[in-house]
């Protein structure tokens, strides 16, 4: 590992390069599909064609759970990059005009031929469960090739995306870019994501985070419990917290925990008048978290900031803010 330098960019991410298609469901909706409310699914090109058909009318916006908290950090001032994969189609086009009209770097080059641009489409209920249903299309092609190791080596922070250590190209090129990372004295955040990816991929996250590969470890409540395989929250969290440095699990109307080597810090979630659609609420959380954090505040200010980012985005619908993060992180810290 090289003498780190100065970062000039806050935060590179590597994550799923989709368009989010959001629309109002019910209950029976779901079961007439075979859905599992609350869960994210993948599914082919010929399930996403027919889902599309029937549901309702929906809004089109760019998503990706990387992409999604690179929104709220560029909202929140800092100076992002993103590397994911798109088809040189026209959702890949809109994909990558809403990112880069964030202020994101994005160059990542889009593919050509059969595979389209990814998309998921979600169903919300109204108790404000998102059904997630991802169709993974070009961004699982992502080569290790499409790897800019001196934009990762210029980054403060490398932030993986654990929907995309799925197929086996993505996790490649996630592999070579944590290793120009470390080579150059980077610090690598990683989120879980979901129950299913650690399902597929205990073993993986396990060996990462044993090799202290992991500097920031992003979870919640469910997720850090299936990591270990422990039913108790509590415990789970002391297992995982011993092997990584700072270890953040949110619980929803509960509230978020850190453990940041070795203390516990815990605050209450963020008042939100109406729960209208949970898309995003982790992504958020990520992103007023690293925010804080990179702006150099105490874990419990990140803690603050990413439960605030959390609940103004489970206040309208689509995962990307639509308040003004920076009033609401000044409202937090004067």
């Amino acid at each position: 590992m090289t003498e780190p330098t100065p970062a000039t960019i806050d935060v590179v991410a590597i994550g799923n390069a989709i368009v989010d298609v959001i629309a109002r469901s019910d209950d029976a909706f779901l079961a007439q599909h075979a859905l599992n409310k609350g869960a994210m699914q993948l599914i082919d090109a010929a399930t996403a064609e027919q889902l599309y058909a029937d549901m309702g009318s929906a809004i089109e916006t760019s998503g990706g759970s990387a992409a999604n908290t690179l929104a709220g950090l560029a909202a929140l001032g800092k100076n992002c990059g993103f590397i994911g994969q798109v088809n040189d189609d026209q959702l890949g086009a809109v994909f990558a005009h809403d990112i880069r009209a964030l202020g994101v770097r994005f160059a990542t080059a889009p593919l050509s031929g059969d595979e389209p641009t990814a998309r998921c489409l979600i169903l919300v209920t109204p108790d404000a469960q998102r059904t997630m249903n991802t169709f993974l299309g070009a961004s699982q092609y992502l080569p290790a090739t499409a790897i800019d190791a001196d934009l990762i080596r210029s980054a403060g922070i490398l932030y993986l995306e654990g929907y995309l250590w799925d197929p086996q190209q993505p996790r490649a090129a996630m592999r070579a870019a944590i290793a120009a990372a470390r080579d150059a004295g980077r610090r690598v955040a990683f989120t879980l994501s979901d129950n299913f990816v650690i399902d597929r991929h205990r073993a993986d996250f396990l060996d990462l985070i044993d090799q202290g590969l992991i500097d920031i470890l992003f979870s919640n409540e469910g997720e850090v419990q299936s990591l270990v395989q422990i039913d108790d929250f509590d415990a789970a969290v002391a297992q995982v917290a011993a092997k990584v440095p700072v270890l953040v699990s949110t619980r929803s109307e509960k509230g978020v925990i850190a453990v940041v080597d070795g203390i516990r810090y815990e605050v209450p979630a963020a008042p939100v008048a109406q729960v209208v659609d949970t898309t995003g609420a982790g992504d958020l959380f990520a992103a007023g978290f690293l925010a804080a954090h990179i702006d150099g505040r105490g874990v419990e200010d990140c803690l603050k900031l990413g439960a605030a980012a959390a609940a103004e985005v489970i206040s309208h619908y689509g995962a990307r803010p639509e308040a003004d993060l920076n009033r609401i992180r000044d409202a937090l810290f004067g």
